[in-house]
């Protein structure tokens, strides 16, 4: 999660709890000469006095919505769309192809099943070798035994996980087949909400929250067949990995975090507790905890998949997203959650024609941005190592510079809408019972969002639009492109929206401390996920670092 910068200026008095009190404090030619500090303008005394009568006015607007009750579920009337003039998606759909998996065969040990992927799993369940009673109740096991070190769980959901077992198994008995993730236990990040469990957004005042309907992904994942097993940890709000049950850890060095803000999601995947689970990412909480945990993340194009029922953290960049180990099975749940639901109106009917038995990477043209790859930094060598294996797949690698407009200086954007999606908690003073009270936290990054003028955010969007346009030139010609997954390309690429998969490609070894994984960062074109998870498949099975696991 960003760092955000906070204004240290007496103003600040008037946020909090003392926010209401101070609300009829008279507005005055010096209040609005201490105020144009913020902003970085200046106006004369005459201007700021004639100005006063205006800022009465729109004080008693902001006091009359400020009575008008808004749910996290409201989104403002302001849709966020990534598409640049002239793009076009895929029209034609064509149906989905998983690629070939090996013939099923029951383990010995059932302790191996910890570690296979969703579609090995899935091979077993479809031919009756392993019941899906019998896989989830190992799951669950695994889920309550490691739990307590690595606090990734905040709701075991078991009763309702046995019960979707036992109606696959049954279904299966009675030829009732419904794709590769049938029978198949799963976990989501504590963000979506599921009728009859608490969703508590990892957050103190909303632990005992519960809500009357059903995520659209988990309904859509349960109508496949998955099993609902955990309601698994996010950092507080979708920030970082600490949350009112402590800090989840991450499952190959436990005294580090799992880092944020799908914490418990990759730290559950990466330990064996699941096949997979859902995260979510506004700015790298999909990508961090992968690359921390070692799991394979698919970050969606912004508008694939919808979030009803899903906290709102930034309307205009909040995206849902796969947690695996393959990225054979990241496009197996993909292809399981996409597509409008009728409610998400960011959310566009584009074509998914993957093709798992494809092969051959010859031909294609990838991208990967020199400097960053040239510069000095700890995973140089596993990086330009994953360069090599591209290159021995036949791909034309192509230098590549990103969009130099000012990706960073733009990204307030996420902390204003947070500071909307959670202005009842800063109004009230229940900011006060967040567990992170640092300055770098949401409390503090939500007041000073507040004195971020409305013009300068619609500048910001503006500028947004231009950055998309700017990309959209710059991956011209490219079937995809690969950046080191902790650079400008993270924050730049959640802002015009595009997919981004992330998976391990090497591992850190320190004397005297844990190995731990790193990852390489592959970004795709547009609502290309199809292409980039052929690409990103292709990498991923001429090395074997995803094959590897943390011993607990």
């Amino acid at each position: 999660m960003k760092k955000y910068p906070l204004l240290l200026l007496p103003l600040g008095i008037l946020l909090g709890a003392g926010a209401v009190k101070l609300a009829e404090a008279p507005l005055t030619v010096g209040v609005v000469e201490e105020a144009q500090k913020i902003i970085g303008l200046e106006f004369t005394p005459a201007e700021a006095d004639s100005m006063l009568d205006e800022l009465r006015d729109t004080r008693k607007n902001f006091e009359n919505n400020r009575k008008v009750s808004l749910s996290n579920d409201v989104a403002p009337a302001l849709y966020f769309n990534p598409l640049p003039p002239g793009f076009q998606f895929e029209k034609q759909k064509l149906p989905f192809k998983p690629g070939p998996v090996a013939p099923a065969k029951r383990p010995a040990n059932l302790d191996d099943l910890a570690f296979l992927s969703v579609r090995e799993l899935g091979e077993l369940v479809r031919t009756r070798l392993v019941s899906s009673t019998e896989l989830t109740a190992f799951f669950l096991d695994r889920l309550k035994k490691h739990d307590p070190q690595l606090k990734c769980v905040v709701t075991l959901t078991e009763k309702l996980a046995m019960i979707q077992a036992a109606k696959a198994d049954t279904e299966l008995h009675q030829g009732i087949y419904r794709g590769p993730l049938h029978g198949i236990p799963f976990g989501a990040k504590d963000l979506l909400a599921k009728r009859g469990y608490p969703t508590t957004w990892g957050s103190v005042p909303y632990r005992t929250q519960t809500l009357d309907y059903d995520a659209t992904v988990i309904q859509r994942l349960e109508k496949g067949g998955a099993v609902l097993c955990a309601k698994l940890s996010l950092g507080e709000l979708a920030w970082g990995d600490v949350w009112f049950g402590g800090t989840t850890k991450n499952p190959w060095d436990p005294s580090r975090g799992s880092s944020g803000s799908s914490a418990g999601s990759a730290s559950a995947v990466a330990a064996g507790l699941l096949p997979f689970a859902i995260g979510s990412e506004t700015l790298g909480s999909i990508v961090s905890p992968s690359t921390e945990c070692g799991t394979t993340g698919l970050r969606p194009t912004f508008g694939r998949v919808p979030r009803t029922g899903a906290m709102a953290l930034s309307w205009s960049m909040d995206k849902l997203g796969p947690i695996c180990r393959t990225v054979e099975d990241c496009a197996l749940v993909f292809n399981a959650i996409l597509g409008p639901d009728g409610q998400d109106p960011t959310v566009m009917d584009a074509p998914f024609n993957y093709d798992g038995s494809k092969i051959s990477l010859k031909g294609l043209k990838i991208g990967f941005v020199k400097a960053d790859f040239e510069r000095a930094y700890p995973n140089r060598a596993a990086d330009s190592a994953s360069l090599a294996v591209l290159r021995k797949l036949g791909v034309e690698l192509v230098p590549l510079q990103l969009p130099g407009l000012p990706a960073n200086d733009i990204s307030f954007i996420l902390g204003v809408e947070a500071a909307a999606a959670f202005d009842e908690l800063t109004r009230t003073g229940k900011d006060d019972q967040l567990v992170r009270q640092i300055k770098n936290a949401w409390p503090n990054a939500f007041r000073a969002a507040r004195f971020v003028p409305a013009v300068e955010y619609v500048q910001a969007a503006r500028h947004r639009t231009q950055l998309i346009r700017a990309m959209h030139e710059t991956l011209r010609g490219l079937d995809a492109y690969v950046a080191p997954s902790f650079s400008r390309n993270l924050t730049l690429t959640n802002l015009t929206g595009h997919p981004a998969l992330v998976l391990p490609n090497g591992f850190q070894t320190q004397p005297g401390k844990p190995t731990r994984p790193v990852s390489i960062t592959f970004t795709g074109q547009l609502f290309g996920e199809a292409k980039l998870l052929h690409i990103a498949k292709a990498y991923q099975e001429a090395t074997d670092f995803h094959k590897k696991h943390p011993r607990l």
